[in-house]
């Protein structure tokens, strides 16, 4: 994906892009599709998982969890399947280090 074609204005052709990288609301927004309050509603729904804190205003998602969350809803898996994807997901955060 070119600058001028990402939802940041930033490269995203780097090979380990995705990784550990965390996407702010309007990156997220844009590869989910969802709205900003379908999001918090998902996330209340536990169908996506909870933010993360950057900063005193800032939040954002590991971008491989919006993938994964992507790729859920394209496969067709029901909320139930979604949810526990979501507690994997979070689960794995912890894992990390």
């Amino acid at each position: 994906m070119s600058k001028a074609n990402s939802p940041t204005g930033r490269h995203t052709s780097h090979p380990n892009a995705g990784t550990h990288t965390i996407a702010r609301l309007p990156t997220a927004k844009a590869e989910s599709g969802y709205s900003r309050s379908t999001i918090y509603l998902r996330m209340s729904q536990g169908l996506w998982t909870q933010q993360i804190r950057l900063g005193p205003r800032c939040i954002g998602w590991p971008a491989s969890e919006i993938s994964a969350l992507n790729a859920a809803r394209i496969a067709g898996k029901t909320d139930e399947e979604i949810r526990a994807l979501v507690v994997k997901l979070e689960a794995a955060r912890k894992s990390v280090f």
